[in-house]
């Protein structure tokens, strides 16, 4: 029991932002945290256990305004989405309107049949639908092919998709107001160093698209990836190394 505690408390340790005056932890259950950024925007971070990983955390956005709330990437599962779902509803007084979905993989939107029964506006990239329909998976209800601005609450919400990389699908999502930037799977934390799970990755163009991100988006303040500590824009330059470093050592292997 106190080793499983050790192991949770150096999770979460390892998930607090790295810059300081970010990261003020409220914990929802044993599975869901929420991580406070700027203003009325916080990262929520839950965990499962996935055979062969283990117990494994996963990062998604939450923006609350008027009353309202717009979520980046659900947690895991429809279980989990539920709980985070009551937990804004009966503690932060808001309500779940919107839902961008960063690509189609679990840890982005396994939770999207449960915000469709609360009819919450659903939203995912072009290539995100080709891959649901393909998986047999639920399909947002909007769709974007390069880029979707939203307006939540007279916040600019800006999606864009710039190309393949940890999936040939993945898309990221800027608030220039704070300048945060989710760059969801597609990018890698600071303590990252491997690039995880490349089951569906397209490691060939993963470098030039985050290339292609810190040319537009270079400036943010605040960049969230997928699992790990957010941080600051240094994690692209991260990313794109470690991409680059994998493909010299494939194209390049030790004898």
């Amino acid at each position: 029991m106190v080793r499983k505690f050790i192991i949770s408390a150096l999770l979460l340790l390892a998930l607090l932002p790295a810059k300081e005056g970010y990261g003020q932890m409220t914990k929802v259950n044993n599975d869901i945290y929420m991580f406070h950024l700027k203003d009325s925007v916080f990262i929520h971070t839950t965990f499962t256990n996935i055979e062969s990983y283990g117990r494994v955390s996963a990062n998604g956005l939450v923006m609350i305004k008027n009353g309202s709330a717009l979520m980046i990437d659900t947690p895991w599962n429809n279980e989990l989405t539920e709980q985070l779902y009551n937990y804004l509803r009966d503690s932060l007084n808001c309500s779940v309107k919107n839902l961008i979905i960063g690509h189609y993989h679990e840890d982005c939107m396994g939770g999207i049949d449960f915000l469709k029964t609360k009819d919450v506006n659903t939203i995912s990239g072009k290539e995100t639908k080709k891959r649901c329909i393909e998986h047999k998976l639920t399909v947002a209800d909007k769709t974007f092919a390069k880029q979707l601005k939203l307006n939540f609450e007279n916040t600019d919400i800006i999606c864009n998709y710039f190309g393949a990389g940890h999936t040939a699908d993945n898309i990221v999502v800027y608030i220039p107001e704070k300048k945060i930037l989710f760059g969801g799977c597609l990018i890698k934390s600071k303590r990252s160093n491997n690039l995880g799970s490349i089951t569906d990755a397209v490691i060939d163009e993963w470098d030039k698209t985050v290339e292609i991100v810190k040319a537009k988006y270079g400036n943010a303040e605040v960049i969230i990836p997928g699992h790990g500590r957010a941080g600051d824009n240094t994690l692209l330059d991260h990313t794109i190394n470690l991409v680059k470093s994998y493909r010299e050592k494939v194209n390049n292997p030790v004898k």
